[in-house]
């Protein structure tokens, strides 16, 4: 077969599963479609909500899409006002993360896949 397919609703939510529910839905379908080079995720920041954490990579650039709500993300010390139909590029070396207007915040993400290239920064919004 030449092609995968999956619906986002049926891959499972990380962020419920790892204790941030209250915060955020975290859908990444990479092995659900056996992406091998190709990283994709599917995010939805509840209203007024911030992400936990942000995240750096080693040499995985980003591209976010924001598809509906508006919020601001934070990249390194800078915030930047996003809204529907905004795409942002983000150097792989800069930490970046959401925080949700009070419609909520839905955005996919696509990037090159680097197996362990990801770095939890915490206390980001400090």
């Amino acid at each position: 077969m030449g092609y995968d397919k999956v619906n986002l609703g049926d891959v499972t939510d990380q962020a419920a599963e790892h204790g941030f529910g209250e915060l955020q839905e975290a859908r990444f379908p990479r092995e659900d479609v056996g992406t091998e080079a190709s990283g994709l995720a599917h995010m939805r920041v509840k209203p007024g909500q911030r992400q936990p954490f942000a995240h750096r990579h080693g040499e995985a650039e980003e591209v976010h899409l924001i598809l509906a709500g508006s919020g601001t993300m934070k990249v390194d010390d800078e915030l930047i006002e996003v809204g529907p139909l905004d795409v942002i590029r983000v150097d792989p070396a800069s930490a970046r993360a959401f925080e949700a207007g009070g419609e909520g915040l839905e955005y996919v993400v696509f990037s090159p896949r680097h197996g362990g290239d990801a770095e939890i920064v915490k206390d980001f919004w400090d």
